[in-house]
């Protein structure tokens, strides 16, 4: 073969390969417009109405005769769906990995969340156990398919080119939600000039978020390509499968130490999340136009912040800028505590230090992670990955909750939460990243 030849052969690869990765990027796309949309700002308020709507004179409603506060319904229904996720993804990971086809797979998920979600627009009335059902359905659906979705960024990126990928994975998504958000917010706040109640408003900005994440589905399913797995090993049922993929992660004790410090320090970062809006509205006493507007800002500064820190990342390596980013987190939340009540300046500040961070360091634990599975064992591993990202985050707003009720200060609460950065910080600061990466069986890149 001459060198013309390899040089052609090189160069179509490489066009192949760079095809397939934006391919992957538009999943980010097609899905985050869910977590932002839905999850964070529509369906928590919406379907608690829904269930005060049918709740009895004491303020319960009766999903299969269990007595259920109507304000907690949403917060269980999420709770539900994770426990499902958890029970799934291992079964499913082992499968994609055992037999190669992880696309049919990811369709599947993408889909069957997809229409969940659409199917939210039928949600009115005293319709609660609907609302509920499609939420499990959809947030489970979604965890699984994150989780395939991320299982395949080893194999489309190789070791030198990861954090570059996943980092414009993340701002992909994030783009999407700030623009399918400004959308919305249009809509929902102008409702009576398009003629529509509020209401209505609302089950228009559900249904969307599925149907646009059905449609763009289609760009990934038809670039990512399938690739045959040398394992063939039986899967088990759902938790045994589970207690197998610990089992064999045991072998790998640093891919271990790196999941407890990411499981740690992401419980920081998803519960900074989740509360701050409660810390906006309760303790600074902002308004709520405020606060979505606060959500937008995180949307649109989250995607410069995971493309430059993906840059940071290849002249300082992964593992620093992690680091680095953890300390910001915490000098964000020192900053948090002495925001003065009823100055949404300051508030703003803050979502724009959340919003520089926050992609940047989901991005990066992502593909620092990839580096640390076995070959042939990525949905499998990136199934762990995404209980700890989405199943395990449960200490953060309990040690939130506590330190409020022991206190009555929600700046107490906050600045409770740096405990997990500081935690975080010290066991990744531990962990021997190029070590880690020889004994998982994967070459070590120049910058780590």
């Amino acid at each position: 073969m001459g060198i013309d030849t390899v040089r052609t052969t090189t160069a179509d690869e490489a066009a192949d390969r760079r095809r397939e990765q934006r391919g992957w990027y538009f999943y980010d796309w097609a899905c985050s417009v869910y977590s932002t949309s839905v999850l964070t700002v529509f369906l928590g308020p919406y379907l608690t109405s829904v269930a005060k709507a049918a709740a009895d004179a004491d303020g319960y409603v009766h999903p299969l005769g269990v007595p259920v506060r109507a304000g907690s319904f949403f917060a269980y229904s999420v709770s539900l769906s994770v426990i499902v996720a958890v029970v799934v993804m291992p079964l499913v990971g082992a499968a994609a990995d055992r037999t190669g086809r992880k696309k049919p797979l990811l369709g599947a998920a993408a889909y069957l969340g997809a229409a969940a979600t659409t199917g939210m627009f039928f949600l009115h009335g005293d319709r609660y156990l609907l609302g509920g059902a499609l939420l499990i359905v959809a947030n489970a659906a979604q965890s699984v398919a994150m989780m395939l979705y991320n299982s395949y960024l080893p194999q489309i990126a190789p070791p030198e080119e990861r954090d570059a990928v996943s980092s414009r994975g993340w701002a992909f998504g994030y783009a999407a939600g700030a623009l399918v958000l400004v959308v919305n917010l249009v809509l929902y706040l102008a409702h009576d000039s398009f003629g529509v109640s509020e209401t209505m408003a609302v089950r228009i900005c559900l249904a969307s978020a599925g149907l646009w994440w059905g449609a763009f589905t289609l760009v990934p399913l038809r670039r990512l390509r399938d690739r045959r797995s040398a394992i063939r090993e039986a899967t088990a049922p759902g938790l045994r499968q589970l207690v197998a993929t610990v089992r064999d992660m045991r072998r790998h004790p640093l891919t271990l130490a790196f999941l407890l410090a990411y499981l740690i320090y992401n419980d920081g970062i998803q519960t900074v999340i989740s509360q701050a809006s409660v810390y906006g509205s309760e303790e600074l006493g902002l308004e709520q136009s405020t606060l979505i507007g606060a959500v937008l800002l995180v949307q649109v500064l989250a995607v410069a912040g995971a493309l430059a820190m993906g840059r940071l990342a290849r002249t300082y390596g992964a593992k620093r800028t992690i680091l680095g980013s953890l300390v910001a987190w915490t000098v964000t939340l020192g900053a948090g505590y002495f925001l003065p009540a009823g100055a949404p300046a300051g508030f703003f500040a803050l979502a724009a230090a959340i919003g520089l961070v926050l992609g940047g360091s989901q991005a990066l634990s992502r593909s620092l992670f990839s580096h640390l599975v076995p070959p042939g064992k990525e949905a499998e591993y990136f199934s762990a990955y995404e209980m700890s990202d989405r199943g395990m985050s449960w200490l953060g707003p309990l040690l939130f909750g506590i330190t409020y009720q022991l206190t009555g200060s929600y700046r107490d609460a906050i600045i409770s939460l740096v405990i997990f950065f500081v935690v975080g910080f010290v066991l990744l600061a531990r962990v021997p990243i190029r070590r880690a990466i020889g004994d998982a069986g994967n070459p070590v890149p120049a910058k780590i």
